[in-house]
């Protein structure tokens, strides 16, 4: 890999391209770094698994940056932290050690057309300003499920957990910080399980490429939810649930 990289550096621009615009979606709302990326390479012909193992690495460095920049700007109730980062990690192990030895898309178009339904309720909750904050109710459950998908799907703890949040009616800015945050966490469980299972086969060009662009926009994704308000972020994380979850489901049906 180190060979050809050498020999034509250009391979990696579309790469760090995606990687930069995935991961500044996703420190700004929450969510989608893993769903675009792992949807790209499975669209490129990635095995689903190598895919999923890939980005996690990635993810690593793009989520340790993330976090430290919405930690530094106070964007993490760190309660919330504690009450869905353990079972993040519970659920991400299982799901990278399911995906490393079955199929586990059956269960994918359900996820999808339910997560596009959340993406609709914040649509109208941020644009009728009708969001009132209120402390989230379902919490542990949401981050055992959420890593679990996240791992399986190669996406899905940002969509699973923030969106589920906003609309139990906490405060976007702190969901956001907060759920980051603990994605670091969750996504350095998902990655040593695949590192065990898998070895090093997910280290590619194209994680490379992920990697460099994530690593240059992880910063300012910080600085947007922090100087947002809460209902454009609520359309914002609504467009992109929306947005992202029906073009899984018409890629899955079609």
């Amino acid at each position: 890999m180190l060979a050809d990289l050498l020999a034509d550096p250009s391979v990696l621009l579309p790469f760090i391209l995606i990687g930069f615009a995935a991961q500044l979606v996703d420190g700004a709302l929450g969510m989608a770094y893993g769903v675009i990326s792992s949807t790209l390479l499975v669209g490129m012909g990635v095995p689903p698994k190598v895919a999923s193992a890939g980005v996690h690495t990635a993810e690593i460095f793009t989520t340790g940056i993330s976090a430290a920049n919405h930690i530094a700007h106070g964007n993490v109730d760190w309660r919330l932290f504690l009450r869905i980062v353990i079972p993040g990690a519970i659920g991400g192990a299982l799901g990278a050690y399911v995906l490393s030895n079955i199929h586990a898309d059956i269960a994918r178009p359900v996820v999808l057309a339910y997560l596009a339904a959340l993406g609709l309720i914040l649509l109208w909750r941020g644009w009728t300003h009708r969001h009132v904050i209120r402390p989230a109710r379902v919490v542990e459950p949401l981050g055992l499920v959420g890593g679990f998908l996240d791992a399986a799907g190669g996406g899905g703890w940002g969509p699973v957990v923030t969106s589920n949040l906003m609309v139990q009616g906490t405060e976007p800015r702190f969901t956001i910080g907060t759920v980051n945050t603990a994605e670091f966490v969750v996504t350095l469980t998902i990655s040593a399980t695949f590192l065990f299972t898998l070895g090093w086969e997910a280290f590619s060009t194209a994680i490379t490429g992920l990697l460099i662009g994530g690593v240059l926009a992880a910063p300012l994704g910080a600085i947007i939810a922090k100087r947002v308000e809460a209902d454009k972020l609520l359309v914002l994380v609504g467009a992109v649930l929306t947005a992202t979850s029906a073009w899984g489901l018409w890629r899955l049906l079609a």
